[in-house]
């Protein structure tokens, strides 16, 4: 009874070596979105007022959460009994990112007109911080696909037992990684004045340096999160459609990998967003006339 007692604890020991060692490789493959994912998050969640920053935080982080809970189950059954269905989905979910990219790119040159501005015109502020919060919680969703197709990718051929451990642990951590960072480059004009109150008083100390260079920080870096953002929503669009077709794969193969996600991102968020834009039109064009 007792060698069968301590033969469990080995073989849960065993088991939480096997984890402990995948979950590492998991999260090595999936470095790279969750640096794209912190790059879109942090430029979905700035543009509010101060006061509402950490609150929208909260309310995107709880639902990229959620998100989590979804997929995860949806993650495994797929996986055990339609594998297939995999890429289809994660492609269907880089046209999206593909959409949103090419549209504020877009917009940026005012090729088409701010539809969700206008909107928001008419709009409470409430209102359109819940559409602004929607629109992020979306986007996570489809950044939460990537992330948890990748992980699951990296045990692929392991028992169940190792799998859903594995792939749940890196799914969560990326959450609290990255909404953790976002929520720092946020409050980083806060973080530089408690740092300035930590002057001795003459207002020539290191933390008045400091404390400056934080706060005059926070706009560019939101400023660039914004350019980065679009941009890694593009390479990620560009880069589902690139690894999973080998025909792309092999026309590109003497193109740099960063330049042909982007090329093929941009170019499936164009064509999109000529559909969306004629789609509109027709629709505008067909109520004025009823």
């Amino acid at each position: 009874m007792a060698g069968g007692f301590f033969a469990l604890f080995d073989d849960v020991a065993a088991l939480m070596d096997d984890v402990a060692v995948m979950g590492k490789t998991a999260a090595k493959k999936t470095a790279g979105i969750l640096g794209d994912d912190l790059a879109v998050n942090a430029n979905k969640a700035a543009g509010f007022p101060p006061s509402r920053e950490l609150p929208v935080l909260w309310a995107i982080m709880k639902g990229s959460f959620l998100n989590k809970l979804i997929l995860l189950p949806l993650a495994f059954l797929l996986s055990a009994f339609a594998p297939w269905a995999i890429t289809p989905i994660l492609m269907l979910g880089g046209v999206y990112l593909a959409y949103e990219g090419a549209e504020k790119i877009f917009e940026w040159f005012g090729w088409i007109a701010h539809e969700e501005h206008k909107e928001e015109i008419s709009e409470d502020v409430l209102t359109a911080e819940k559409k602004k919060i929607r629109s992020a919680v979306v986007t996570d969703f489809i950044l939460s696909i990537e992330i948890v197709i990748i992980a699951l990718g990296a045990v692929e051929g392991e028992p169940l037992s190792v799998q859903i451990p594995v792939v749940t642990f890196v799914a969560f951590l990326a959450t609290l990684g990255v909404y953790g960072l976002v929520a720092l480059i946020v409050r980083l004009d806060d973080i530089g004045y408690a740092v300035m109150r930590l002057d001795d008083g003459d207002g020539k100390g290191a933390p008045i340096v400091i404390g400056r260079f934080l706060v005059a920080s926070l706009p560019r870096i939101v400023r660039a999160l914004s350019v980065i953002g679009t941009l890694a929503m593009l390479l990620v669009s560009g880069g589902i459609f690139v690894h999973h077709l080998p025909t792309l794969h092999r026309w590109g193969e003497h193109v740099p990998g960063i330049l042909l996600d982007l090329s093929v991102g941009m170019i499936l968020g164009a064509v999109s967003v000529g559909i969306v834009v004629t789609l509109r039109a027709l629709l505008k064009r067909f109520s004025s006339r009823s």
